[in-house]
């Protein structure tokens, strides 16, 4: 691989353990890489940044890696993964609360992101680390799905306007979150962008039914699932949000439902989503990176596709995946204004990002005074500029 000479031994041995099937030829390399890591500070912190260190912990001690690592890093990396199992057993109680209170009503919940994948591929051992309990509820009921949840005590996060008030199942992939005892729920309504695409319906439609704390919930089928989760990994790309666990995810989806994804089907679905780039240029990066083999016509389909800088920005991702300016704040703006149905919902959200509460504005800007807050909002107006360019 020609890019592996621009990235460190411990970039190399970190991407190697952010999966879950190794063959003897990957863990022979492993075992190299492990030799000739030099610095395992860098190692240890840049798999935290990630979000990968309890996968990281699970693997080396699965495979008799852990020798020749310094004792306190794998005091570390153990602790992560404690912590990790931690998280995820209090988040899946939270989900069995959620799960009573809109079984109760009838109301369907499809679990997404960090749950859906560590009981559908992870296997429900704390190797996902997540920090939110994430559910799609169809456009149709999630209100009602906010209320009940309010009702037994959860807290709603403030809207940044009242502008947005009018318009909140119609802004966002998700309302607002609300928080109960340490813990964010987050109703989704929408995956794939706008009113008149129906793969959210039909990721919804499809999924297949789970139990957890003995209640019914449900888990979307392999490939919609991959094609969400590329998505959803490329808008927190756009906002500079995104960690080596969203590939990760990617990755062990593939290694567990490889010919329920790569088929036919995945492409039609991604050119229905408007995606084609999107996918080309993420499975340039797993079938790069991680060595994971495609059929030719996807290879074609990548090739076709993919923008050329797509591995250097990986790279670069990989080595500073923190504190690095949004990729394209404009093109996100305007993906965000585009899934807005009609042209007054839209007006209404420009007008309340560019006039927000004074609540927002003191915490946006670090403001003590609410008077200040006057001198700030024509900054905001810029914000305009961004549809047109």
């Amino acid at each position: 691989m020609n890019s592996e000479s621009k990235i460190r031994d411990e970039e190399i041995l970190l991407l190697g353990l952010c999966r879950l099937e190794f063959s003897d030829e990957d863990l022979i390399k492993i075992r190299s890489l492990i030799v000739g890591v030099t610095d395992w500070n860098y190692f240890s912190a840049l798999s935290n940044a990630h979000g990968v260190v309890a996968l990281v912990y699970h693997n080396l001690e699965k495979h008799l890696l852990l020798n020749g690592i310094p004792e306190e890093i794998v005091t570390f990396l153990r602790g992560a993964l404690m912590k990790s199992l931690s998280r995820n057993a209090f988040n899946t109680e939270t989900m069995g609360e959620v799960l009573r209170l809109l079984n109760e009503e009838n109301i369907k919940t499809v679990l997404l992101k960090g749950l859906a994948l560590e009981f559908s591929v992870y296997g429900n051992a704390g190797l996902r680390q997540m920090s939110d309990v994430d559910v799609l509820i169809s456009r149709e009921q999630c209100m009602k799905a906010r209320k009940i949840l309010i009702a037994n005590r959860y807290v709603s996060l403030r809207l940044k306007s009242v502008f947005h008030e009018l318009i909140i199942a119609d802004i966002g992939k998700h309302l607002p979150s609300l928080f109960k005892n340490g813990t964010s729920v987050e109703i989704h309504h929408e995956l794939f962008g706008g009113r008149k695409n129906v793969l959210t319906r039909m990721l919804y439609d499809t999924c297949y039914e789970i139990e957890i704390k003995g209640r019914k919930a449900y888990i979307p089928m392999p490939q919609i699932f991959f094609l969400y989760l590329v998505r959803h990994l490329w808008f927190h790309e756009m906002n500079n949000e995104s960690q080596l666990r969203l590939y990760t995810d990617l990755v062990v989806l593939i290694e567990n439902y490889r010919d329920e994804i790569i088929n036919s089907d995945l492409l039609v679905l991604a050119s229905q989503a408007d995606i084609s780039e999107i996918l080309a240029c993420h499975m340039e990066s797993l079938r790069v990176m991680w060595g994971i083999p495609f059929p030719g016509w996807i290879d074609n389909f990548i090739e076709r596709w993919h923008k050329p800088d797509s591995i250097s920005k990986f790279i670069f991702f990989l080595k500073s995946p923190k504190d690095n300016p949004p990729l394209d704040k404009p093109r996100y703006y305007r993906h965000i204004i585009s899934d807005i149905p009609g042209l007054h919902r839209k007006f209404l959200y420009l007008l309340g990002d560019i006039f927000p509460s004074v609540s927002f504005m003191k915490n946006r800007y670090g403001l003590s005074r609410s008077w200040k807050v006057i001198f700030h909002y024509p900054h905001r107006i810029g914000k305009v500029l961004w549809l047109f360019k």
